[in-house]
């Protein structure tokens, strides 16, 4: 998979298409995450997720991911703090989605305001999040390929 620094703008392939943008958002063991609605209609309710979520027009991955933190968490991180990996779309066969890992401070945590999506948010242990039997399959996954 493709890998690099935010900081350098490298962000793989550019002729690969891309679905969305996921964050993982670590501070001392633990993880940002979101519990999603429980609507029937989207996919994975009342599961534990990752901030983030799908392409609006012509953004970049990393735009994409930092919106979705604005809207879902109201907090703006700078890029330079960030790295990405992609991996194979779980919704869109062909296209990939992103996931842009980085530190959390506790200030920002303090300062989080929880947007209209989502049932609440958690920092929640990383291991934990791993062996929750409602967080969504392929983001445990992804967690795991980037942490080790």
């Amino acid at each position: 998979m493709a890998r690099g620094s935010a900081a350098d703008g490298y962000l793989g392939n550019e002729e690969t298409p891309f679905h969305g943008a996921k964050l993982l958002l670590t501070q001392g063991g633990r993880l940002l995450t979101l519990l999603r609605d429980d609507f029937g209609h989207i996919p994975f309710p009342a599961h534990w997720d990752l901030p983030g979520g799908g392409r609006e027009g012509e953004e970049s991955a990393l735009a994409c991911a930092l919106r979705e933190l604005e809207e879902e968490f109201g907090l703006r991180l700078p890029a330079r703090r960030l790295s990405g990996r992609a991996f194979p779309s779980h919704q869109r066969p062909g296209m990939v989605s992103w996931l842009f890992s980085g530190t959390i401070r506790a200030a920002e945590i303090a300062a989080i305001r929880f947007g209209p999506e989502g049932q609440e948010w958690r920092m929640m242990a990383i291991r934990d999040f791993l062996a929750h039997p409602r967080a969504v399959p392929h983001f445990r996954d992804w967690v795991r390929a980037v942490i080790g």
